[in-house]
C-alpha cells in the first residue's frame, strides 16, 4: 500500500520541464520551467532526472503562427515530470535512439541533458542502479516513427506497474 504524505504540498500536476541551453543572471542551464502567467523562465540546475519512464506522447503547439510537434516523455519519480522538447531536436532523437535499446522499462533510468556546441542539447540515458550509459549510435536516417512506436511498445509490454498510457504513437 502506498503511504499518503499529509501536509503542504502542490496539487499533483505534472512538472514540466523544457529543453534549452541557456543562460539567466549569468546561471547556465540545458532544462528550465515556464511559469505562464508570469512569462518568466525558470532555469532547472540539474542536469539529470530519474525515475521511470512510462510514456511517450506527441503534442502539437502552435509557435510563431505554426503548430510544433513535441515529444512529451512522462517520467515517474517523486512527481510526475514532463521532459517536453522538439521532435526535430538533437535532444528527441538521441533520446529515442538511445530509448530504443532499453529492454526493460521496468527499472528507473537516468535521463541526462548533455550540452553540445552552441544551443545543442543531447540526451544520454543510464541504468539507475549500475549508472552505466545505455550507448547508442547516431542514425540521422533513422526510421524515428518506427522507433517511437517500438518504445512505446515495450513500455506497453514491460511488466511496470507505472505505465499509463498503451495509445501508440502515430505521426
Amino acid at each position: 500500500m502506498t503511504e499518503i504524505k499529509v501536509g503542504l504540498c502542490n496539487p499533483p500536476e505534472p512538472i514540466y520541464l523544457y529543453v534549452k541551453s541557456g543562460e539567466l543572471s549569468g546561471e547556465s542551464y540545458l532544462w528550465y520551467q515556464y511559469d505562464i502567467n508570469n512569462k518568466i523562465t525558470i532555469p532547472v540546475q540539474q542536469t539529470e532526472l530519474t525515475g521511470y519512464i512510462s510514456e511517450l506522447k506527441l503534442t502539437t503547439k502552435e509557435f510563431r503562427e505554426r503548430d510544433n510537434i513535441k515529444l512529451d516523455i512522462v517520467v515517474r519519480a517523486d512527481e510526475i515530470y514532463i521532459i517536453r522538447t522538439g521532435i526535430e531536436t538533437n535532444f528527441a532523437k538521441t533520446f529515442l535512439l538511445a530509448a530504443s535499446l532499453v529492454q526493460d522499462f521496468s527499472k528507473p533510468l537516468i535521463i541526462a541533458a548533455i550540452a553540445g556546441k552552441e544551443n545543442v542539447v543531447f540526451c544520454r540515458i543510464y541504468d539507475a542502479a549500475t549508472k552505466i550509459r545505455i550507448l547508442s549510435k547516431w542514425n540521422k536516417d533513422a526510421d524515428w516513427t518506427a522507433i517511437i512506436n517500438n518504445v512505446q511498445t515495450k513500455l506497453q509490454t514491460s511488466q511496470n506497474y507505472h505505465i499509463v498510457s498503451s495509445e501508440p504513437i502515430l505521426f
